[in-house]
């Protein structure tokens, strides 16, 4: 392949609703949930953020660390089950916001979780073509979560936007390969007019999370011809803090691997930017000649599996824009009743 990432940059809001809060609430265990899910605290958007804000942050994050004119993208592509709206792209916004306006194409893409990921498949496929010198993938969501449902407790907000480009010698991260495994499967959805999600309980892990992410991991390393003991880094798409360990244990992956990726205790599942946002706190840590394995998931569902070898261009620019570590550390803590006040929060 001939494509790589030339840039990456993400946004986490600052506001963080922490677990035992939402527990007492509903008169439920803080501490049992904790330990259960993996997860401290989540992000929580302000009452001005959305996912156009978050993704258009993320987006200048990314333009800043590459160093290249905004006009020069000729595709951005946002992917995010939250758009702030049913009929009106996301993606002009962003066009719009860092002056990559007029002449690019743009789509918002869906696909639960793992639409970030398709973002970048779609610039790869750009880039190789010829059609566009640069294409910017981004994954980006304020998740929606039923008041004293289970995915209260985890679904937050943040983004992250990457910029795909020819390989160079200026590459933050050749691209190897990439695969993808897509089934039908009733493990998460939303209706139109619905306000907030519901999962399908039993399906949600075997025969969807791990299935999915399992078959694409296994089937990118049987292309590859290589192990888990190729890689330095593995990043795995977080609904929770134990499902990414359980699978990288069942891959051959050792926790060490993972630990690096791991944002979801300190900031929740942010959904399509998930597992990016998991890879940009790799990257910021990782050297070159590293190699990083990356999967996504998305319900519905599928997940992508990518391969990447860090290039010399991680070094460059890394002041450029803040880290991961800077926005987890970032934060403000606030209660429940300010958090359903801000995001308008229906009891149903």
């Amino acid at each position: 392949m001939n494509t790589a990432i030339i840039g990456y940059g993400v946004y986490i809001p600052r506001y963080r609703l922490k677990v035992e809060e939402i527990a007492n609430i509903w008169g439920e265990d803080g501490e049992r949930i904790k330990s259960s899910l993996m997860v401290n605290e989540k992000s929580v958007p302000g009452s001005d953020e959305d996912t156009a804000t978050i993704a258009v942050e993320a987006a200048r994050n990314a333009i800043a660390r590459s160093q290249i004119d905004s006009e020069e993208l000729g595709a951005i592509y946002v992917g995010s089950e939250s758009h702030p709206y049913a009929v009106k792209p996301t993606a002009t916004v962003v066009a719009e916001a860092i002056r990559a306006a007029p002449e690019l194409t743009a789509a918002d893409f869906e696909f639960a979780c793992k639409a970030g990921t398709a973002g970048i498949q779609t610039c790869m496929g750009m880039v190789e073509s010829g059609i566009c010198k640069y294409g910017m993938a981004i994954g980006a969501d304020t998740a929606q979560c039923k008041p004293g449902g289970a995915l209260e407790y985890t679904a937050a907000a943040g983004g992250a936007a990457y910029i795909i480009g020819e390989n160079g010698e200026d590459d933050i991260a050749k691209i190897d390969g990439t695969f993808s495994y897509t089934t039908d499967m009733p493990d998460f959805w939303r209706r139109e007019m619905e306000p907030y999600p519901e999962h399908g309980g039993r399906f949600t892990g075997e025969p969807a999370y791990f299935k999915h992410v399992l078959s694409a991991a296994n089937g990118l390393l049987r292309q590859l011809e290589l192990t888990p003991e190729d890689y330095d880094y593995a990043v795995f798409h977080q609904p929770n803090g134990k499902f990414p360990l359980k699978a990288a244990k069942r891959l051959g992956f050792p926790t060490e691997k993972v630990e690096p990726g791991l944002i979801i205790p300190d900031i929740g599942n942010t959904y399509s930017g998930s597992a990016l946002i998991g890879l940009a706190s790799v990257l910021d840590q990782a050297k070159p000649g590293d190699r990083i394995f990356l999967v996504s998931f998305g319900s519905g569902a599928g997940s992508d599996a990518f391969s990447l070898t860090v290039g010399e261009g991680v070094n460059k620019n890394a002041d450029s824009s803040p880290k991961v570590s800077d926005y987890v550390n970032d934060k403000k803590y606030i209660s429940y009743g300010e958090y359903t006040k801000s995001r308008g929060l229906l009891v149903k």
